[in-house]
């Protein structure tokens, strides 16, 4: 088969670019996600309908996403790193405390979270994961070009002294100053980067159904026409050629706006396209209407390919984007939005009205008759008519008891489709139920929120392994991690390239990302020494646990501080250098301390802990009290 030219490479790319396109259209991807995006933030109505009658928008859409998100990807992970040879365990030790380190130093969790609510409104959302590397030129200064200047003539006096014979090829002093440079290239980034990316700015291949068989995939770039125009990574010939096409926010485009489509031309901004070709495992890059390549087809510039992870909500078999938890209650919560309206536009109409003989009534008694005014007198003029006749009040239509119940039924719909309940919302249920019922619901409700963890983590993972090859990969010079110590304190530890090097396991630790529940640890940390208490003293470390408690359960950094140091047994004080003299004699014993004291507490094991394992009471005591529990003798 012979080979493609360039030209025939940029038409083929341009018409699956043009397929993908025509797919999305078709299928109504893009108008969906429009309509997601106004029913979360509270457009439910059309613009026309407004301005005829009170509308209101109960936005259980809103409500639902912000119950979701914050439960999973509220607070910084804590990634785990897990060597795959043996040799490597102690450096994987490290390599995690850098991790968690770039996660935070570069606030990585900003993107995700971004890319995690567009998980849930769309049903997937999409992450770029790269090096950045930029340049700036810089002016020097005075005093820099005098630097300069005096290491090159110290040079070259040098060069000269080494060898007399090539004295006279030197430049002078004279043509060293005219030759000095005015300019310098800095490096202003140097790193790895995580950035969300709009669903609306990727495009895929329309037969793949998963991230895995994909063969190619491409972001749209909108970038200003004189920066792109000056990009010196692009091909010189081709970026002079470069026109403005772009619209100031893509989803403007196709149509958004049909009758002010015009207005949001912009005249100074052009269309870029990155395009990764994945079974030639190439990348390239053109302009939406230019005539060859910015960026000829060269190889993928990262060693795992492709430089972006999905994160993929509820997948539909055999299509390739998943549905997210606000697509299925559309309908629902159009509907009680239409129902509340409603109610609220017949309760306007219910206003009491009278029918009465304008004959009847002078302007006094009109007057009267219309004022608000509590036990005023109404005069009547005819006098030959029954009172019943003058003035009777209007038959009214009362408002149906099951509109409101109708709103109610929609609401209870939503909250089982969506599998939010009236509880995670912040809501009283109208219906009182038993401790059993509502443990019911909030394991299912978890079941939900446990799935969505885990996907938020997995991806946590996928990004931090890809963060660690492009270090592998990238990474020049030294750089610092913070690594965090037992009590709150933090060291700081240079490293380079090769200390990082190797192949790991990342996983994310259960529920690090979700908020923090006080009374929920304490409680769990209070189950935790009840249910380990018989095992205290035997198999299990009374200080290594009360460490553990109070540190994981009650949050104090340096829990080392509560525990009683105790003393070093002599074969402690033998490897110390350290063994006292024995004693000679009898030694007096203290006053009111018996013999087992003097000794030392001792445990059934004749170990050298106390009853209390090495807690002190006063410690338990107070956790008793702050708990209000009755803790086992530790």
């Amino acid at each position: 088969m012979a080979r493609k030219t360039r030209s025939e490479q940029l038409g083929d790319f341009q018409h699956k670019l043009d397929l993908s396109r025509r797919w999305r259209d078709q299928e109504g991807y893009d108008n969906l996600w429009r309509r997601l995006i106004d029913l979360y933030r509270g457009k439910h109505w059309p613009l026309t309908t407004t301005a005829q009658r009170d509308l209101i928008a109960v936005n259980l859409a809103f409500s639902t996403i912000n119950v979701i998100a914050p439960s999973v990807s509220v607070n910084h992970p804590k990634i785990t790193v897990k060597a795959n040879h043996p040799n490597e365990e102690d450096q994987a030790a490290f390599v995690e405390a850098v991790i968690n380190h770039l996660w935070r130093h570069h606030d990585f969790r900003k993107p995700f979270r971004r890319s995690v609510k567009d998980f849930l409104i769309f049903g997937h959302g999409w992450l770029k994961v790269g090096w950045r590397f930029i340049e700036q030129e810089r002016s020097l200064g005075d005093g820099e070009r005098e630097e300069i200047y005096d290491t090159a003539v110290g040079e070259a006096d040098m060069f000269a002294v080494e060898n007399p014979a090539m004295a006279g090829e030197l430049p002078t002093n004279e043509e060293i100053a005219a030759n000095l440079p005015t300019t310098e290239m800095t490096v202003v980034e140097d790193q790895p980067f995580v950035e969300r990316v709009s669903p609306f700015d990727m495009f895929v291949d329309p037969e793949a159904t998963c991230m895995e068989d994909l063969t190619w995939i491409a972001q749209r770039v909108i970038r200003p026409l004189e920066e792109a125009k000056e990009d010196r990574r692009y091909s010189p010939s081709i970026r002079r050629g470069l026109t403005a096409n772009a619209n100031i926010n893509p989803m403007y485009s196709d149509g958004y706006y049909e009758d002010s489509k015009d207005e949001f031309v912009s005249d100074d901004r052009v269309v870029i396209w990155e395009y990764y070709d994945i079974p030639a495992n190439t990348m390239s890059v053109f302009a939406d209407n230019g005539e060859g390549f910015l960026v000829s087809p060269t190889p993928m510039p990262y060693a795992f390919g492709q430089p972006f992870v999905m994160l993929r909500n509820y997948d539909v078999p055999e299509l390739f984007y998943p549905v997210g938890d606000i697509e299925p209650i559309e309908s629902l919560q159009l509907e009680l939005d239409k129902t509340r309206s409603q109610l609220m536009n017949d309760r306007k109409r219910y206003a009491r009205k009278y029918l009465y003989h304008e004959r009847s009534f002078g302007p006094e008694g009109r007057e009267a008759l219309e004022s608000d005014e509590d036990g005023r007198l109404v005069p009547v003029v005819d006098e030959n008519k029954p009172l019943s006749e003058v003035v009777v009040p209007m038959p009214q239509v009362p408002i149906s008891n099951d509109i409101y119940a109708y709103s109610n039924i929609i609401e209870e719909d939503i909250n089982t489709v969506s599998g939010v309940s009236e509880y995670a919302r912040g809501a009283m249920p109208e219906i009182r139920r038993t401790a059993t019922e509502a443990s019911i619901i909030a394991d299912a409700q978890n079941a939900r929120a446990a799935d969505k963890l885990a996907i938020v983590e997995i991806s946590i993972g996928h990004v931090a392994r890809r963060v660690l090859q492009l270090i592998q990969e990238f990474m020049t010079g030294e750089a610092m991690a913070r690594v965090a110590l037992k009590g709150g304190e933090s060291l700081y530890v240079p490293y380079t390239r090769e200390e990082v090097l190797g192949e790991y396991d990342f996983s994310v630790e259960g529920g690090s990302t979700q908020p923090i529940n006080d009374t929920i640890r304490k409680q769990q940390a209070v189950s935790l020494m009840n249910a380990v208490a018989p095992f205290v003293g035997t198999v299990i470390d009374p200080a290594a646990l009360a460490m553990h408690i109070l540190e994981e359960g009650f949050d104090i950094k340096d829990p080392a501080k509560f525990l009683i140091q105790q003393p070093a047994t002599p074969q402690e004080q033998e490897i110390a250098g350290e063994v006292p003299a024995p004693p000679q004699g009898d030694v007096p014993m203290p006053q009111g301390v018996g013999p087992e004291m003097a000794m030392g507490p001792m445990t059934p094991e004749g170990g050298s802990f106390a009853p209390t394992g090495g807690v002190p009471p006063e410690l338990l005591l107070q956790l008793q009290n702050q708990m209000g529990l009755e803790l086992p003798n530790l």
